[in-house]
């Protein structure tokens, strides 16, 4: 299990925001995944990707990793952040553009706007 959450520990300090998902940010293969991909695709947040259906052990590493149970989990600057129901509610919140600005990642600020006035 070493082996494994070693893995995921590079991955998610190589890149400055992932998203552990089922299926890729191209095509998702959860409603869940599709949910918080599709919010940082509009957002044009540069993410990377990791497809847990491709690798079992990634699946259940990452579970163990962040003792959380549930997939998608999403990474910034190495940090858990949550699942589809917290992304959700620090994306209508504006919590999760603060994040982003803290955090230096680039992000579409009037995508973010766009997607608050939609759900008011």
């Amino acid at each position: 299990m070493t082996d494994v959450k070693d893995r995921i520990d590079e991955t998610v300090k190589a890149s400055d925001v992932v998203l552990f998902m089922k299926g890729t940010k191209d095509m998702p293969q959860c409603g869940f995944s599709s949910r918080v991909a599709g919010v940082l695709n509009y957002m044009a947040v540069d993410y990377t990707d990791v497809n847990v259906l491709a690798d079992e052990e990634v699946r259940q590493g990452i579970k163990d990793y962040s003792d959380w149970p549930t997939i998608p989990q999403l990474y910034i600057k190495g940090e858990f952040v949550g699942g589809c129901d917290i992304i959700t509610e620090m994306t209508l919140s504006g919590e999760l553009d603060t994040m982003f600005t803290d955090n230096s990642v680039t992000f579409d600020k009037e995508a973010a706007d766009k997607i608050r006035e939609a759900n008011a």
